[in-house]
């Protein structure tokens, strides 16, 4: 019996697979990881990342707004280049089964960390660190979820953690290098911004990324087939 056959039966009491209940506990173990998914969805991400942009604003750090802008737009056009490749030109790695960086683990290992610093900026160095810390966990959790829902492959939520961490950690770096001593933020500011992130979590459908970035590859390659993960001609580098 596998790990995850293991957590279905435990989640609705059973000790053994023979029971009809099995399918109902693997389809409730499914349904709570694509409500984890979601959490990394654009929808919820980048109004996430306009909060954090809105706040560097209204404290007048214009110089760390613009930071903020440029790390993580970056971030997005690598992800959506790699998928763009992927689909109009086949360009991946097969051999990895890696066909673009996943865009759900690197907003939230790009955002998160940000968003929950800059709402204990004025704490101790300690929770500080243990809100990055937390930024970071939540990220990696996300592209759990991927692996899990068979979004994505291995190395394309490694991909992804690692570019939103890069996004992350170089703004906090330069947050640290310019303005930090003249940077305090108005805490009663930080529930009230946090509470409604919230709100697209229950409202929100999720964003339709992928036919965006499919209307854009066959607009580049000028193709109405695209490549896929199950393309034989990719599998066999054609």
């Amino acid at each position: 019996m596998t790990l995850p056959q293991e957590l279905a039966y435990a989640l609705v009491g059973l000790s053994s697979p023979d029971s009809n209940r099995i399918e109902s506990a693997q389809r409730l173990v499914m349904h709570n990881w694509m409500s984890v998914t979601r959490l990394g969805d654009t929808v919820v991400m980048l109004p996430a990342a306009v909060l954090c942009l809105t706040w560097l604003l209204m404290e007048g750090a214009t110089q760390l707004a613009l930071w903020w802008c440029v790390l993580l737009s970056a971030g997005l056009i690598i992800v959506a280049a790699t998928k763009i490749a992927f689909l109009g030109w086949g360009i991946g790695i097969s051999a990895l089964d890696f066909t673009g960086i996943s865009g759900h683990a690197m907003r939230a290992t790009a955002v998160m960390p940000v968003l929950l610093y800059l709402t204990v900026i004025n704490t101790s160095w300690r929770i500080r660190l243990g809100a990055v810390v937390a930024g970071m966990v939540f990220g990696l959790l996300i592209g759990t979820s991927r692996l899990i829902v068979h979004v994505h492959s291995p190395a394309e939520v490694v991909a992804g953690c690692m570019l939103g961490a890069a996004v992350s950690a170089t703004f906090l770096w330069q947050l640290h290098r310019r303005v930090a001593p003249v940077l305090r933020l108005r805490e009663r500011y930080a529930m009230p911004f946090l509470l409604l992130l919230l709100v697209p979590v229950f409202i929100a459908k999720p964003a339709p990324t992928e036919r965006w970035l499919d209307a854009v590859a066959k607009t580049l390659t000028g193709h109405e087939k695209l490549y896929s993960r199950g393309s034989d001609r990719w599998k066999s580098g054609v």
